[in-house]
């Protein structure tokens, strides 16, 4: 699991690990493997990424950290020998890879911090030397996993394989978990005539405020409505079409850096929305929000009419799958009749779900029930008990298992083979294991 998530992170980290760092405390070397070295503040940032993914706390845990600095060195080694193995294998990656990359560890940074001023305060530079700087890092990164992808893909597995993995594995392996196929038709409560001629009025006076010449970004902090980028008076940070509603990104796109525009709706509220910068097909927006807000009216009115959904579903000529696909406001189910898949019924997120499946049958439609997204009504389409894996039924998720579990097996070989021929020097010490 470690691993896993070492390699999930590597990309992110490498783009702020050691440079940020060495600009606070004395850096030394702790490894050396070839031409590349390995820096303390490096091992430690890179240590403290994977602690905070584990929930594990360095202060309260500190042997347990210290052993995951060990782990994380040994994985930063190896991405450092795999790396020599790609510059002698010649691996080449796409340029358009490496700047689409590049830029989307860029975005995911402007959004943990906040704002392109505030990282260019973090890392002491503008946005175009960070990615000059770190442009390399990023395509030496692709380079070792295009390597390891090549090699995981090599290695396959035969049926005689699988079927000796549930032998040897069969009393040690997870049981198959009680699952759930159901459907549902969601409707979101929807703010009334009253609500909006509210929500109206008030985005109308902010619009005059901003028009006479008040600071925007201020008035987002005291009046949007927007929990998530209110804080940073209504920035979002780098855009690309996708990210928003059609009818936020519509305006978005047209606008200039500087210019307002005019209000918007969209199923969120109103909007008031300025450029604050253009990067080619991404612009940098800050928005002021006033949300639609439902009135009990309002719910009343949802929940009679999903009543009444549920009261035609006993005509004969009524389908659930036509309903969804006509009244359901779940836009990624409603097309596929509101078919929402197969679940674990204890991992359901929504406790209100599990609680409307336990008071139906297979085929049964349930009483509606609220979520923090709406009312629904669900139908439990099949249901499986908690049983143990067979190779009849579960083939496909034990080859799964088995060929993950030869590939880890076979590529760590095929990794020790390759240390062989590659120098590496460990210089760190039991003493450089401190948290900070």
């Amino acid at each position: 699991m470690k691993k896993k998530l070492f390699v999930g992170i590597f990309l992110f980290c490498s783009l702020v690990s050691g440079r940020l760092l060495s600009q606070q405390v004395l850096d030394k070397i702790v490894a050396v493997v070839e031409d590349e070295i390995i820096l303390l503040s490096e091992l430690k940032q890179f240590s403290l990424n994977l602690a905070f993914q584990l929930g594990i706390d360095p202060r309260k845990s500190p042997d347990q950290f210290r052993e995951l600095q060990n782990e994380t060195l040994q994985n930063l080694i190896s991405q450092k020998i795999l790396l020599a193995k790609a510059e002698e294998d010649s691996v080449v990656v796409d340029e358009r890879q490496v700047d689409q990359v590049l830029e989307d560890q860029i975005n995911a940074m402007l959004q943990r911090v906040g704002s392109e001023d505030e990282l260019e305060k973090q890392l002491g530079m503008g946005i175009s030397k960070i990615k000059r700087n770190y442009r390399d890092d990023v395509r030496k990164n692709l380079k070792v996993e295009m390597l390891r992808n090549t090699k995981y893909q090599q290695i396959n597995i035969t049926r005689r394989e699988v079927e000796e993995f549930y032998r040897t594995m069969q009393d040690s392996l997870p049981e198959m978990k009680e699952t759930v196929d159901i459907s549902h038709i969601l409707m979101t409560v929807k703010a009334g005539t009253s609500s909006e001629q509210q929500s109206q009025e008030k985005i109308k006076q902010l619009q005059q405020r901003v028009k006479a010449g008040e600071d925007f970004a201020e008035l987002c902090r005291q009046f949007s409505e927007d929990p998530g980028s209110r804080a940073r008076g209504g920035e979002l940070g780098l855009i690309q079409r996708g990210d928003f509603v059609p009818e936020f990104e519509e305006i978005a796109f047209l606008l200039e850096p500087g210019e307002y525009s005019d209000i918007v709706k969209t199923r969120f509220g109103y909007h008031l929305i300025q450029c604050i910068d253009r990067r080619g097909d991404k612009v940098n927006v800050r928005h002021l929000l006033i949300l639609l807000q439902p009135t009990q009216d309002d719910e009343q009115v949802t929940f009679e009419k999903i009543n009444e959904i549920r009261e035609r579903l006993n005509e004969p000529d009524v389908t659930f799958e036509e309903m969804a696909k006509k009244y359901s406001d779940d836009e990624t189910t409603k097309e596929q009749g509101g078919h929402l898949g197969l679940f674990e019924i204890d991992n359901l997120q929504e406790k209100e779900f599990k609680n409307a499946i336990e008071t139906i049958d297979v085929g049964e439609i349930s009483k509606p029930f609220k979520t923090k997204f709406g009312w629904h009504i669900l139908r439990l389409n099949k249901r499986e008990e908690a049983r143990q894996v067979s190779l009849k039924q579960d083939w496909d998720l034990i080859q799964s298992w088995a060929l993950n579990m030869k590939r880890q097996r076979e590529f760590k070989k095929w990794m020790d083979e390759i240390r062989k021929n590659v120098f590496v020097d460990v210089k760190l010490k039991e003493s450089d294991l401190t948290i900070f």
